[in-house]
């Protein structure tokens, strides 16, 4: 098996996992739970979600990362087209997003469910919130970026 397409498949197979769940839980997810479940329960839930989420996130992560820079280094940097430079810019800026996600606003969350403050958790959530809808919107790019780059490349 040719190297290169093992790399592709993880790095789309990350990709998949960490931008498909992020728009699963904001479009899909985070309304129903915020029209159906007080305070408590719904923080509850989010709690549950993100431990069980993060750790494939950090997973998906290392696959994108690690599998990307294997491409670029297998071609050369300076060789590797103009829009894969820009896919590793906007991931590394996802990156360093989920990772501030992780041990920021994530920490005080569940610092506060287990606590039962609920103020506490609803303005936790509430970053959360913002910064997964601005990795969701990062990633949607990203993939148009990937689909879409050969044009910028080949004029």
């Amino acid at each position: 098996m040719n190297l290169h397409y093992l790399m592709l498949f993880l790095h789309i197979a990350g990709v998949t996992v960490w931008v498909g769940g992020m728009f699963f839980a904001y479009v899909c997810l985070r309304p129903v739970a915020a029209s159906q479940l007080e305070p408590p329960a719904r923080l509850t839930l989010w709690r549950g979600v993100f431990a069980r989420f993060f750790p494939a996130v950090w997973v998906s992560v290392l696959a994108i990362l690690g599998s990307g820079l294997a491409m670029m280094l297998a071609v050369g940097m300076k060789a590797a087209p103009i829009y894969w430079h820009m896919m590793f810019g906007i991931g590394l800026v996802m990156m360093l997003i989920f990772m501030h996600v992780f041990f920021a606003p994530w920490r005080r969350l569940q610092r506060a469910v287990d606590a039962a403050d609920w103020p506490a958790g609803g303005a936790a959530l509430g970053q959360i919130r913002k910064l997964v809808a601005l990795n969701t919107t990062l990633g949607f790019i990203n993939i148009a970026v990937a689909t879409l780059g050969h044009l910028l490349a080949n004029g």
